[in-house]
């Protein structure tokens, strides 16, 4: 195992030292929160790729390869329809508003009095991908070193916390694209092959399992359709993604750049299926589908190859792990702590006193990146942590944000009922049906619709005055300049 021990512990310094040339780049707030808005579409693509395709889309995506066959792998192949449909879609617009947070977006929209409490839900999503990321870690630790749970996690986070608040954005680009790259070449382009070959081929692996194996519905309609609604509809909204969405020098780039990385995850999810089904066939009768992949790493591939294809792993998991936790300390730094520090200002306790942005969204992802170890450490449900965040991300802010987008109509009260209903509805919901239940997401989706619609057409339109200087934002037109950015050139 020395030589495989070498390529992790090379790779996971590469990652430090990166870490440390972006906090030479990221020298404004723009710099720090989104890469200056200049990347080129190479490296967007590799990173909006990179954050999306997580541990759960390769841990999870073999295991349910494994579990149900070719059709294991809907849950991967809906994030890539989410990203594809935010790409094609929305993200030229979302590009030129110049915001750095979903709720900014809110704000402009409706009025400006929306943002704390989407702010809230946002930060408690955020927060909760951060940390079932941040758990994975054990997983794939244990499997290199035999290390203790605990120990494996503040290790990986440690890791991941150093380089985020060291750089930024910038740090999390430039990581995230060596990331890509390592997951592409140790999943699609080696633990792909050598799994099909191990196992057979495909006329073995059919001859050896059930025809439903090979049936592309046969995970269920059901279950097909809820991770649609959770992962598509996700995509879509998160501050996470987002926050990808806002790096991009043009609504070109996030548009082209984007549908190249959708395209990228569909075919990572048919990879991951492949290889949990190549894995039944090796392996039938493991204790858990989800240890799959670090058992035929560790059992298939020869040394070396084991090591670069367990550091794709490790890519997949800090790429996600990173992107959560900017994107958690982005929001509570500037939508929840910002506005209470407002609120302390006009009421006269505290002076108005300039302060360093950078210095201060620094401190943020230190003290949101410790908290996110520690509650990974406690924690041992992934499944239920995700279910969870993407329940009450789905519930609480799909409507207010693309019916922002989409209907002019809808005014701020609607947005603030919305998300109030469907954020309380859904948790009441995970209660009284269980968390891993689907009918929480199902009828909270659908009370927050109702909400929304039925105040919004019992208030008052939106300000003529708002609705203009929206149109202005989305046109590209009207942001203030951003004084702070360098006029660099834009990074390929």
């Amino acid at each position: 195992m020395a030589v495989d021990y070498t390529v992790i512990v090379v790779y996971l310094a590469g990652m430090l030292a990166m870490g440390w040339w972006g906090m030479r780049r990221a020298k404004s707030k723009s710099e720090f929160l989104v890469a200056g808005r200049r990347l080129g579409p190479m490296m967007y693509s590799g990173t909006m790729a990179a954050i999306v395709l997580g541990g759960a889309s390769t841990i999870g995506g073999v295991g349910l390869g494994y579990q149900y066959g070719l059709s294991g792998a809907w849950m991967v192949f809906t994030i890539g329809l989410g990203l594809l449909a935010l790409s094609v879609f929305f993200s030229a617009r979302i590009a030129r508003l110049k915001v750095y947070t979903v709720s900014e977006m809110l704000d402009l929209r409706y009025g400006g009095r929306s943002g704390l409490i989407s702010g809230i839900v946002m930060w408690a999503y955020t927060l909760m991908l951060a940390v079932t990321s941040t758990i994975a870690y054990a997983t794939i630790f244990d499997v290199l070193f035999d290390m203790n749970r605990t120990i494996a996690i503040i290790l990986g986070g440690s890791i991941v916390v150093a380089y985020s608040t060291l750089g930024g954005m910038w740090s999390i680009t430039l990581t995230d694209m060596v990331q890509f790259v390592v997951k592409t070449i140790g999943v699609l382009l080696l633990l792909l092959p050598i799994a099909v070959i191990k196992a057979g081929g495909f006329s073995e692996m059919k001859a050896k399992l059930p025809t439903e194996y090979f049936d592309p519905l046969g995970i269920g309609g059901e279950t097909i359709f809820t991770y649609v609604l959770i992962y598509t509809f996700g995509m879509l909204i998160g501050q996470d993604i987002w926050q990808r969405v806002f790096t991009a020098r043009s609504d070109k780039v996030a548009r082209v750049g984007g549908t190249v990385a959708g395209t990228y995850c569909l075919v990572y999810a048919v990879a991951g299926a492949v290889i949990g089904t190549a894995a039944k066939v090796m392996y039938p009768k493991l204790p858990s589908a989800d240890a799959a992949f670090a058992t035929i790493v560790k059992d298939e591939l020869p040394i070396g190859v084991r090591g670069l294809v367990l550091a794709a792993a490790l890519a997949a998991v800090m790429s996600t792990s990173s992107g959560a936790l900017i994107a958690c300390a982005t929001v509570a730094n500037n939508d929840i702590w910002s506005r209470l520090r407002g609120a302390i200002k006009l009421s006269g306790g505290d002076k108005d006193e300039p302060h360093d942005e950078v210095k201060g969204n620094r401190l943020f992802i230190l003290i949101m990146g410790v908290a996110v170890i520690c509650i990974a450490i406690a924690l041992n449900n992934v499944v239920e942590a995700l279910t969870v965040a993407y329940n009450l991300l789905v519930a609480g802010l799909l409507v207010p944000i693309l019916g922002g987008l989409l209907w002019k109509r809808g005014t701020v009260a609607g947005a603030l009922a919305a998300v109030s209903v469907g954020g309380l509805s859904v948790i009441g919901l995970m209660w009284g049906y269980g968390i891993l239940a689907n009918e929480p997401v199902y009828y909270g989706l659908l009370l927050s619709l109702a909400a929304f619609v039925i105040v919004s057409l019992a208030t008052k339109p939106t300000d003529a005055a708002v609705l203009a200087a929206w149109r202005e934002r989305l046109a590209g037109r009207g942001a203030e300049a951003e004084t702070d950015a360098e006029p660099a050139t834009a990074t390929q």
